[in-house]
This record gives C-alpha cells, structure tokens and sequence, in this order.
C-alpha cells in the first residue's frame, strides 16, 4: 500500500521488520486491521476520521499548488494540522507531513519544495526551532523517536535526519549543516545470529546524536548514533563521525578523527611575533 509521496507503507518500511522498533499502535494496526486503520496509524497518527478528512483534504488541495498563492494559502490552512505552527512559516510545494500533530515549527521557519516531515511517534515528533531553514528534499524522519532542531540552523539539499526507536537526535542553534549530511540515531543493526536474516534481529540502540550550537558540517558528512559534537565544532567534508568529539574541534576522514582545536589555531594567529633581540650596543671584539 502507497501513501502520500508514494512510499510503500507496508510493515516492511519499518527498521528491524516486526523485530524492529516500530510502536505497539503500529504493529497491531499493521497487522489486525483494515487498509484505513493502517493508513491512519501511518500517515495521520490518529483514528479519528475527521482528523483524516482535514489532512486529506488540505494536503490534496494546496499541497502541489505552485506560486505565492500556494505558499500563502498553505501558510494559513497548515496551522489546523501542525501540533504548533508559528508566525511567519512558508512552506513549499510537496511537502510531505506524516502524523502532523507532532510537528511543531518556531516562527519563520523556511521548507523548501519535496521536503520530508515524518513524525511518527507516540512520544517524540519532530520540534523545529524559530528561523530554520530545510533546503529542498531535506527528510526529517521518525520511526518513534524525536529529532529537535534549535533556532537559525540551516539544513542543506537532500540531508537526511532520522530517529529511530528513542534515539533522540537534537541539533543545536546556529548550526550550518550542508547538502547530503545523514545524521542517524538508532541505525546500528543486530548481527549475533547467523540463522535469520540481518534485517530480522532488530536494532541495538546506543543513545542518539547530539550535535551542539554553532556546528559546521561539511557536505556528504555522517554523524552515527551514539556520537555527539561539541559546540562550534567543524566535521569535513565526507567525514563519518563513529565517536563523541569534544567542544571547538575540526574532525575529518573516514572514520573521523580530530585534527585540531580551532581556539589552539586562533589563539596561535592571534599572537604576536616574537621580538628579536636589540642589536649589541658595542662592536664585537676581534682577537
């Protein structure tokens, strides 16, 4: 069965299959009822058949609809199905938003066209901070976990974040994050037994991303869960960060290690030259 964007939405699209950290609401609907219960628990996040007409109907309507038409009527009917919508929010075209009620977006939060909002949690959701922007087809996903965003973070083209099973992933204010970053919580599977397939022995969760303010990361970077970045810290370009990295660092390869401090780098230009010593005031004396 295909929801909205076309994903499949069979039991399948979860992590770990039925071994995997789907939520309970999930499995039993996956399992015991119709195709609209299954819908509903996949895409709506509620059982309520008004709450399905209302995102059913405002996401067909305005969803596709082009132009400054489109981002104006969406910015006033989104609001009815957001869990909390701020002042100032533009929303592009073909933004897919599943279990809205547990999307929250700040004041003046930019997302761009095909991006991906997918809340599904009982607990968690997806919290997004005043003045963030998504580029276009960023992929905000929870599999029942909760992914945070802090205020004036930018996301580039085609990242993903992902939250899978309580492995919370937050990224902190003032964070740069460019084209194609992954950062994952929960993604690490089972492999002790030789008996079953890989995709069958669940997830070993090891405590989610932490990414602190002022973060730089460069393109094409991995951040893995159980790992967290200190404050102002730079991860280079196709990096994968597999260990914790403390505060001011630059990290880079593969897997990632620290090549620097950046306050060790700008106290070093910031000092002065050394002085050189006065010339002697009396010629040497010539044997």
């Amino acid at each position: 069965m295909n929801g909205a964007g076309g994903e499949d939405l069979d039991a399948r699209d979860e992590p770990g299959g039925a071994k995997g950290y789907r939520s309970s609401r999930d499995v039993g609907l996956a399992r015991r009822s119709s195709a609209l219960r299954r819908y509903q628990a996949m895409v709506i996040g509620s059982d309520s058949l008004w709450e399905l007409l209302k995102v059913e109907t405002i996401t067909f309507l305005l969803s596709g609809l082009p132009g400054a038409a489109g981002i104006a009527l969406r910015a006033v009917a989104y609001p009815w199905i957001l869990g909390a919508c701020g002042k100032g929010v533009v929303i592009g075209r073909g933004v897919i938003v599943r279990h809205p009620r547990r999307i929250h977006l700040g004041n003046r939060v930019m997302i761009d066209d095909g991006c991906v909002l997918d809340a599904r949690s009982d607990d968690g959701g997806i919290h997004i901070g005043d003045d963030v922007i998504l580029s276009r087809r960023v992929t905000l996903s929870c599999k029942d976990g909760e992914i945070r965003i802090g205020s004036r973070t930018g996301i580039g083209t085609n990242s993903t974040v992902h939250s899978v099973g309580g492995s919370a992933v937050r990224v902190g204010s003032d964070c740069v994050i460019a084209p194609y970053v992954y950062l994952v919580g929960g993604s690490h599977y089972r492999t002790d037994r030789l008996d079953i397939p890989i995709a069958e022995q669940g997830l070993e969760l090891r405590g989610g991303v932490v990414v602190g303010d002022g973060c730089w990361l460069g393109a094409r970077a991995t951040v893995l869960d159980g790992t967290a970045l200190g404050a102002h810290s730079i991860v280079g370009a196709g990096a994968v960060v597999t260990r914790s990295v403390p505060d001011f660092s630059v990290a880079v390869g593969l897997p990632a290690r620290v090549v620097a401090d950046r306050r060790e780098s700008k106290s070093a230009a910031a000092s002065p030259p050394a002085v050189c010593s006065p010339p002697p005031t009396h010629p040497p004396t010539i044997a």
